[in-house]
C-alpha cells in the first residue's frame, strides 16, 4: 500500500478504522473524523448486499460512529431509517467502547427496478421515511431519540437537519464511500467521513435561521427580512469542509491526519487520541433467550419448526437454535 502523505511533523497516523476527534481553536470547531477500511469490508461482504445497498449501509455505519463515539458514558448509539424505498430499514449501532455492527433490509425487486433505471443513489435506496438516532444508556436510565424526516433526501442532509432541530448546534457532516483494487484481495470497501461543529463559548454565536415553519420567536415560513447572523468563523469552517473530495475521505495515502492538515493547518488543528473500532455484534445466545421469553405461549409455538425454535442474528448471521422446552413464555 501506498505511504500516506506528509502532514504534522512527528504525528503517527491513526489508520483505518480509528474515529480522530479534532478541534480548531481559532474557528471554534470540534469534530471527528474516520475512514474505515477492513471493518466496513468484512461487514459488508458477510451480508453480501447489492452494490447500492451496500453503499447506503456504509454511509449509515460511517455516520453512526462518528456520532456514537461522542458518548461520554457506556452506552449505545443506534441510527436506524424505515422508508417506503428499496431499503425498507436500515441499522447500525455503535456500543462503547468500540463494537460496531450494521444491517439493512430491502426488496429485492425494487432493488433490480432502481438498478436497471439507474436510481441508484443512497437517497434513492432509502425513498420516503423517518430517520431515528437513539442514545441508549442502559436498562435503568431513559433513552434519548430524536426523529427526522426522511424525504429522499441523503442520510448527510437528514443528520443536518437532526442537529439543527433537536441539538441546535450548527453541523456539517461529509460522508463517502468507494471501492479500492487490492492486489491480492481484489475489491475491498472502504468509506471515510467527518463531522464539525460550531461550538463557541458564547451560545449566542450559535444562532442560526429557524427552519421554515419553526417556532423561534418572529420566524416566519419565508424569514423575509432575517438578519443571518451566522458566524463568520463557522462560514469560514463550512467553506473549507465544502472543499473535501469523495476521494480525500476514503484514500489510505491521505488518511484522516491528512485530511484535517490540508483542510485547517493555516488555523491550526489538534486532534485527540483515537477511537478504536471492532467488527463486533452484541448479541448473544442469552439475549435471544430473554427475546424469546417475552413472547406469548401462542407466540413460542408458532415459532417452533421441526421440534425446534431456530433464530439468526440479522447483523451478524450466527444462528442461534433452542429447545421449545427452554423457553418459559411471558404469562398473559
Amino acid at each position: 500500500m501506498a505511504d500516506r502523505e506528509a502532514g504534522p511533523a512527528g504525528l503517527t497516523p491513526a489508520g483505518d478504522d480509528n474515529v480522530v476527534p479534532f478541534q480548531v481553536d481559532a474557528l471554534d470547531v470540534r469534530g471527528r473524523s474516520v475512514q474505515l477500511g477492513s471493518l466496513l469490508d468484512q461487514i459488508l461482504n458477510r451480508h453480501d448486499y447489492p452494490d447500492p445497498v451496500a453503499r447506503l449501509l456504509a454511509e449509515a455505519i460511517v455516520l453512526t460512529v462518528l456520532l456514537g463515539t461522542s458518548l461520554k458514558f457506556d452506552g449505545k448509539f443506534i441510527l436506524q431509517a424505515q422508508s417506503d424505498g428499496p431499503v425498507d430499514m436500515l441499522v447500525a449501532d455503535f456500543s462503547t467502547p468500540g463494537q460496531v455492527r450494521g444491517y439493512a433490509r430491502f426488496d429485492d425487486t425494487l432493488v433490480a427496478e432502481s438498478i436497471e433505471s439507474g436510481a441508484t443513489r443512497p437517497a434513492d435506496m432509502l425513498g420516503a421515511g423517518v430517520l431515528a438516532l437513539t442514545i441508549d444508556q442502559g436498562a435503568h436510565m431513559q433513552r434519548y431519540q430524536g426523529v427526522v424526516e426522511l424525504d429522499r433526501n441523503s442520510l448527510e442532509d437528514a443528520a443536518r437537519v437532526y442537529f439543527r432541530q433537536s441539538e441546535q448546534i450548527p453541523t456539517e457532516i461529509r460522508l463517502a464511500v468507494a471501492r479500492q483494487f487490492v492486489p491480492g484481495k481484489g475489491e475491498t470497501w472502504r468509506a471515510g467521513g467527518v463531522i464539525a461543529q460550531f461550538l463557541p463559548d458564547a451560545s449566542e454565536r450559535m444562532r442560526l435561521p429557524d427552519l421554515p415553519g419553526g417556532d423561534a420567536p418572529g420566524s416566519t415560513d419565508d424569514d423575509e427580512g432575517f438578519e443571518d447572523p451566522t458566524d463568520n468563523a463557522w462560514l469560514e469552517a463550512q467553506a473549507l469542509i465544502a472543499t473535501i473530495e469523495d476521494s480525500e475521505l476514503v484514500d489510505p495515502t491521505v488518511g484522516v491526519e491528512g485530511l484535517l492538515y490540508r483542510l485547517f493547518h493555516e488555523k491550526g488543528v489538534r486532534v485527540y487520541p483515537a477511537v478504536s473500532l471492532v467488527d463486533q455484534c452484541t448479541c448473544s445466545r442469552e439475549r435471544v433467550m430473554s427475546i424469546l421469553e417475552g413472547f406469548s405461549a401462542e407466540e413460542v409455538e408458532e415459532s417452533i419448526e421441526d421440534g425446534r425454535i431456530r433464530v439468526q442474528c440479522e447483523f451478524c448471521s450466527k444462528a442461534y437454535e433452542f429447545d421449545p422446552a427452554e423457553i418459559a413464555p411471558r404469562d398473559d
